[in-house]
């Protein structure tokens, strides 16, 4: 395994939006974040810190794919989920009780 297989990372949550999240390398922390993506994301706020390794199981991502992007271009950003549609369905439509 070599440097470049695994970074300590620092991941933060956004002040705006729930389950958004940027993942950095703890050396360079949000120095390499562009401007314009800070304003969306909001104020990071810290969440934990990790050894991250290709190999490393998450919860949503594939951690080759963050430590690429983070090699690539200093983070990886990661989105909220998409809501299912059908669970969109369900809240717009009317309930009625069944007795």
């Amino acid at each position: 395994m070599t440097a470049a297989d695994r970074i300590i990372c620092e991941v933060f949550k956004s002040s705006r939006k729930e389950e958004m999240y940027l993942y950095v390398d703890k050396r360079q922390g949000l120095e390499e974040i562009p401007e314009a993506l800070l304003e969306q994301f909001g104020k990071p706020v810290p969440v934990f810190t990790l050894l991250l390794t290709a190999d490393k199981p998450l919860a949503r991502v594939n951690a080759a794919d963050v430590l690429a992007a983070i090699a690539d271009q200093g983070y990886y950003f990661q989105m909220p989920p998409a809501k299912d549609d059908y669970l969109l369905d369900l809240y717009r439509t009317p309930t009625q009780a069944v007795y």
